[in-house]
């Protein structure tokens, strides 16, 4: 099954909730950055929650950022998704290989690192974007986002995430949901959504089983009647294009754009996201050169 998105609401109205299912765009990541394993699943798990995040906007040319800064050796992780959550994203070092948890697992949590920050970043195509930051509890990513929710939107807010990485690296399964309490409702409520996520188990296993995110959730809300309102295909997307790599130079300015063909002749750009790689040629930015020349 390819990566989908399916978003629902509980019938009693006290209860929203999305999953998704990654497994294709998280390989795709996995194949770009060229990640080892505990790389691929903090990329994979951060992939997932921003496209659902994302998938909230709605507006057209509305974007999410999410980003993940701690102090373990993966550096800064970055996941960018549209208003329909197609994703894209990248890790400062893709290559980090540290050992197994206790219990057989990838430390994800120590490769991010206990101390740091998870910023949220909304385009809305206003004047500013919304940005809000929470420091990271154990960089396990999933506690950390919903602690985002908690404490800057003051949404109650329980948050599965996984991938599971098969012996060759590749990726098995991968996928996550988000469930938010509605204005109104009881510690009954709460009660039964802890019990539905304790009962569900491990996102991995539940993906494993069957990797259609509506099943996902009916597992974890066993307890609810769900209305499906949204069942949507998501991808890894990214916009980069020769034109942006093109505007990327111009923006260098004269000068700087000067000293790069005195110093190298010509330019390769490759994007951070994608394997997209555009090559400019001694002339072609002696032209952008001649052209910013004339508009001074």
């Amino acid at each position: 099954m390819s990566d989908r998105l399916v978003r629902a609401i509980s019938k009693d109205g006290f209860v929203k909730a999305v999953a998704v299912s990654t497994r294709d765009l998280t390989e795709r990541a996995r194949q770009i950055h060229k990640t080892l394993p505990v790389g691929t699943a903090a990329l994979g798990r951060t992939l997932a929650a921003a496209s659902m995040m994302g998938n909230a906007l709605k507006s057209s040319g509305s974007s999410l950022t999410l980003q993940i800064k701690g102090d373990g050796p993966l550096g800064k992780i970055l996941a960018v998704s549209d208003n329909e959550g197609n994703v894209r994203g990248t890790v400062d070092n893709p290559s980090v290989d540290i050992p197994l948890r206790s219990d057989g697992k990838l430390d994800v949590g120590a490769a991010v690192g206990f101390d740091g920050m998870l910023t949220v970043i909304r385009d809305l195509n206003m004047k500013e974007p919304y940005v809000g930051s929470v420091g990271l509890l154990g960089g396990e990513i999933a506690e950390d986002l919903a602690a985002y929710f908690v404490e800057s939107e003051q949404i109650p807010t329980a948050c599965g995430l996984g991938v599971l990485v098969d012996r060759d690296q590749s990726v098995l399964t991968a996928g996550g949901y988000l469930i938010q309490l509605l204005p109104g409702a009881s510690d009954d409520v709460i009660t039964m959504v802890e019990g539905g996520i304790y009962a569900a188990g491990p996102v991995t296993e539940l993906l494993k089983e069957d990797d259609d995110p509506e099943s996902l959730l009916r597992r974890v809300m066993s307890d609810f009647e769900l209305e499906i309102l949204e069942t949507t295909p998501i991808e890894y997307r990214c916009y980069c294009s020769r034109e942006r790599m093109e505007a990327a130079l111009i923006s260098l300015g004269p000068e700087e754009l000067q000293k790069l063909i005195e110093e190298q002749g010509d330019a390769e750009l490759t994007c951070r996201f994608c394997d997209n790689v555009q090559k400019f040629t001694k002339a072609q930015l002696e032209t952008m050169l001649l052209d910013m020349q004339k508009k001074t």
